[in-house]
Formats: structure tokens, C-alpha cells, sequence
């Protein structure tokens, strides 16, 4: 019995030891993967901060009650307080702030100059908040090219191997560029998809910002139609 004991003793260890080598190889897998996986790192930490600087610009945009705020200057236009308005709206830093401080400014112009003023300053508001987001959709186009780019390398180490060993082939001489095909193909749709997930958020933030942004310069607008 204590024969088998130990044959058991030590085929349970011989797993045990197989398999830590098989979780260690894993997480080493990543560094079989070349350049190309230190640039598709650097891509994907790119597109997290854009990301990350964009939607606290695009929250900062929309911080305040747009409604309380519109009906605030709607009460100071009313009761003829024009330099209250102004002073709210340059207190405000906001879009719609902004926005209506321009059109606030250009009073006593015709309508359509107030309208053409806050329009184009409605359109400055959304260029702001609209910079760098080309690059976030840039990295989900370029991480599955480069990791195919990888693919492609590795391949063609491993062909080499193949024909440096000539009859000798050894599967050994084969890993390193099969390692680096594979993993670099993984990376970079990873990357891709994060990018390309990220990008449809910030997308669909700056259209709720643009649709407020012109709910609130129509009612601007309207304010100033109304009968005093």
C-alpha cells in the first residue's frame, strides 16, 4: 500500500506542477506577442483616457438644470433685467450657458443675428465637445488590423524556423511564432471591441447633448418672440 501511496503521491504532484506550468505559460503568453502587442497597449490606454476625459467633459457640459435655468433667464428677460440675464449666463459654465450668453449679448440686433449667433456658437460648443472622439473610433478600426499585422509576423517567424531546421523540424522552433500569430489576433480584436464599445457611448452622450443644446436655443429663441 505505501507503494501505491507514493506512485499516486507523486502522479498528483507531476499534475499539481503541470498544471501551475500551464497558468504561468498563459500569463506569458502576452509577451510572446512582440511590438505588437506593446503598441495595441498603448492604443487601448489611449482610447480609455479620450474616453474617460470626454465623458467628464461631456457631464460637465449638462452639470446644471438646463430647465431651471432657461426659466431663470426667462424671468429676468420679463421683468427687463437684461444685465441679470447676462451675469447668470456668464455664471453658468455650461453649453447652454454659453450659448445663451451669446445670443444675450447680440440683443437689439435683428432676430436672424441672434439666431445666427447662437447657432454658430451652439455648433463651437459641439466641436469642443466632439475633440479627440475621431480617435477612439481610430483605435477601434486600427487594433484588429495591427493584431492581424501580428498574425502575419508570426507566421512568417515560424516559417522561417521551419526552414532553417530543414528535416529537423522541432515543434519548439515553431512556439515562439505560433505564440506571437495567436495572441497578437486575440489582442487586438480585444482592443477593437473595447474601442469600438467606447465610441458608441461617447457617441450617443454628444447626441444628447446636441439635442439639448437645440431644445434650449429654440426656446431661447422663442423668449425672445414673446410679447414683453
Amino acid at each position: 500500500m505505501s507503494l501505491i501511496s507514493s506512485i499516486l503521491l507523486q502522479v498528483d504532484t507531476a499534475a499539481v506542477a503541470d498544471k501551475i506550468q500551464e497558468k504561468e505559460t498563459f500569463l506569458q503568453l502576452a509577451m510572446n506577442g512582440g511590438w505588437v502587442m506593446v503598441v495595441l497597449l498603448c492604443l487601448l490606454a489611449l482610447a480609455i483616457y479620450i474616453s474617460i476625459e470626454r465623458f467628464l467633459a461631456l457631464n460637465h457640459a449638462l452639470k446644471e438644470d438646463s430647465t431651471h435655468f432657461m426659466n431663470s433667464i426667462r424671468d429676468y428677460v420679463h421683468n427687463g433685467d437684461i444685465d441679470g440675464a447676462k451675469n447668470l449666463a456668464k455664471a453658468t459654465d455650461t453649453s447652454i450657458g454659453r450659448m445663451v450668453a451669446k445670443g444675450l449679448s447680440r440683443l437689439g440686433r435683428p432676430l436672424g443675428d441672434i439666431q445666427t449667433a447662437v447657432e454658430n456658437e451652439g455648433k463651437m460648443e459641439v466641436a469642443k465637445l466632439e475633440k479627440r472622439v475621431s480617435l477612439v473610433a481610430t483605435v477601434a478600426s486600427l487594433g484588429p488590423m495591427l493584431g492581424f499585422l501580428g498574425t502575419v509576423t508570426g507566421m512568417v517567424s515560424a516559417f522561417q524556423a521551419m526552414a532553417h531546421a530543414g528535416n529537423n523540424i522541432d515543434i519548439s522552433n515553431l512556439a515562439g511564432g505560433i505564440y506571437e500569430a495567436m495572441i497578437t489576433t486575440v489582442g487586438g480584436l480585444i482592443v477593437g471591441i473595447i474601442a469600438y464599445f467606447l465610441y458608441n457611448l461617447l457617441v450617443n452622450r454628444i447626441n444628447k447633448v446636441v439635442m439639448e443644446l437645440e431644445t434650449r436655443s429654440m426656446e431661447f429663441m422663442d423668449l425672445l418672440h414673446e410679447p414683453a
